[in-house]
């Protein structure tokens, strides 16, 4: 690991330190109950951020926490439950029942504790009826190869699921809800973040409808019939079994970021944050950083060097080839790549806070201006493996992808562009 690589790897380390579960739950733990504790957790990073909470919480707890495959960490009190992302499985449908059942029976002196991270949308298969598993993953399946942004998706998914858009805090009734999200969405809208469990919004199925038309999305009749029947309405943010419940983003992409900024100054470098909630089609976001990064190289401006630009959110990949490999941050870097092809001191890193881009095993890649050159050289072709959606082949040839491991938390997308002196 050469010197550039080194920097861009120690301010990912920082982002993902920002969202450490234990630092994010301290200073958000809701007041006892005069009744049971039962604490519900969704997502990739839910079994941490389950740790944390049992290592914080003095007093006896219950409940079921869902997590993807490979990403579970053992818990005292509480269950933890393995299921698929980014398509659900059969293991999701149990794991949804699961947590119905954990918060049956509750009084008005009881307390759950959601604990909600990315990757909840997928985790938690649950359809309603006249829908199965099968329909819930041809929706999901057609919602990734939309390139739609997250908001669209989680927006449609929440009108043909049994436990999205607020139904699962509406079955924890008349207990109080307290959710402690960690957002990974852009703009961090609670009711966005693994499509909303315990937090309801105002998206009605029409507009659901029109995003589905907007967007031209694929599909089955029978999902499109149910998302236009009575049955597909969520409760609303309004709903009286809504009231007492408290709604608190305990980490976020913006937190993250800031922590990377300080990180880079610390070292010398100075830091601007361009967004932290950027969306849109990966390999053109990274068109656009690339030209931001040239003109830094070339003209001095809108920075000038050395400089370190910072960015997150979660851009979307649209389908187009087959076979393919790699995720949103590969494809995106492997755009820039291209478009700063032999452009001499211009280093980046993309990757996914919980150490997953896709479903390799890598959080993203490396990339510099010798890297489409290199490319070439092994045999390989930037604009050819872009056209079949295969970023992590290309990054695999080179030897250039960042493979952290599961993080334990997930606050999207981080770039890290750096421009030396």
């Amino acid at each position: 690991m050469n010197e550039e690589t080194r920097f861009l790897s120690s301010l990912f380390e920082a982002a993902v330190a920002a969202a450490d579960p234990e630092q994010a739950l301290r200073t958000a733990l809701p007041a006892k109950p005069e009744g049971r504790t039962v604490v519900i957790g969704l997502g990739k990073g839910a079994a941490q951020l389950a740790q944390a909470f049992e290592a914080l919480w003095d007093g006896p707890l219950e409940g079921v926490i869902v997590t993807r495959y490979g990403y579970a960490a053992p818990c005292a009190q509480l269950k933890v439950m393995e299921a698929s992302h980014p398509v659900p499985d059969a293991a999701g449908l149990e794991a949804s029942a699961a947590l119905f059942k954990a918060v049956e029976g509750l009084t008005e002196e009881d307390l759950v504790v959601a604990l909600v991270c990315g990757g909840g949308s997928a985790l938690l298969p649950s359809p309603p009826d006249g829908l199965t598993l099968e329909d819930e993953q041809a929706l999901n399946r057609a919602l990734l190869a939309s390139g739609a942004p997250i908001g669209v998706m989680n927006a449609i998914r929440k009108h043909a699921s049994g436990i999205k858009g607020g139904r699962l805090a509406a079955a924890c009734a008349p207990a109080k809800v307290v959710s402690l999200i960690v957002s990974d969405v852009p703009g961090d809208d609670p009711a966005q973040v693994a499509s909303g469990p315990t937090v309801p919004d105002a998206v009605d199925a029409a507009a659901a409808l029109a995003m589905i038309e907007a967007w031209n999305i694929a599909l089955p009749d029978n999902i499109l019939a149910h998302i236009r029947s009575p049955a597909a309405a969520a409760p609303k943010p309004d709903d009286a079994c809504f009231a007492r419940n408290e709604v608190h983003v305990v980490a976020s992409a913006r937190l993250s970021l800031e922590a990377a900024a300080a990180r880079a100054e610390a070292e010398g470098v100075p830091a601007v944050i361009l967004s932290d909630a950027m969306e849109g089609e990966a390999r053109d976001v990274g068109r656009v950083h690339a030209a931001m990064a040239r003109e830094v190289v070339l003209h001095g401006r809108p920075f000038t060097a050395p400089v370190v630009m910072l960015s997150g959110g979660e851009t979307t990949v649209t389908l187009r080839g087959s076979g393919g490999r790699g995720g949103r941050n590969t494809e995106f870097l492997l755009s820039f790549a291209h478009a700063i092809d032999g452009l001499p001191g211009i280093h980046a890193l993309a990757a996914d806070t919980d150490g997953i881009d896709g479903s390799e095993d890598n959080a993203g890649a490396f990339a510099d201006g010798s890297s489409a050159a290199r490319l070439r050289a092994a045999g390989g072709d930037a604009m050819a493996a872009l056209s079949r959606n295969d970023a992590w082949g290309a990054f695999d040839l080179l030897g250039d992808l960042f493979v952290p491991g599961p993080t334990g938390t997930n606050v999207n997308d981080f770039r890290a562009i750096f421009i030396k002196s």
